[in-house]
């Protein structure tokens, strides 16, 4: 890469001056300055492009490589359900006899079924704070609504009737 330091600037500004004169100087380094910026633009694009194309080619490795793994996984599980079919298969043909004896060792293994889920019950329409009733009443927070004027009827003091 050419290394311009501060000595070959100034010379170079120096010539320019010289051969393009003082007048057309900052139209022709405002111009320079235009093309270098669009040049810079242009190779940030085609860089950013490049990096595109190969995320894309990086994508889609990873994706044959995925594809590979669910039809692995797919050819296994399917392996595995047609030898349990098989080994069902083979324990429900065995004679009826022998898994009733209770020295043989064996047993049906049923289970009955886990319980259903009960619903709670709760009223949702109900809101409920966070902070419980007793709390409240215990430290004095009010839980019902009182308008200004009852408030101040309420603390005023006694009418003496002299």
């Amino acid at each position: 890469m050419i290394d311009f330091g501060f000595d070959k600037l100034a010379l170079i500004g120096a010539v320019a001056l010289i051969v393009i004169g003082p007048e057309r100087l900052p139209k022709v380094a405002r111009t320079v300055g235009h093309l270098l910026g669009k040049a810079q633009r242009y190779v940030a694009d085609v860089k950013a492009e490049v990096n595109r194309s190969i995320e894309l080619e990086e994508l889609k490795k990873m994706k044959g490589q995925f594809e590979d793994a669910a039809r692995n996984v797919e050819q296994t599980v399917s392996n595995e359900i047609h030898q349990t079919r098989a080994d069902m298969a083979s324990a429900w043909d065995e004679p009826a006899d022998a898994s009733k004896s209770p020295d043989s060792g064996q047993h049906l293994g049923w289970e009955p079924p886990p319980p259903q889920y009960k619903h709670p019950k709760k009223n949702w329409r109900l809101k409920r704070g966070a902070t419980p009733q007793w709390y409240k009443q215990r430290h004095g927070v009010r839980s019902k609504a009182q308008s200004g004027a009852a408030r101040v009827a309420r603390f005023r003091p006694p009418r003496s009737s002299a």
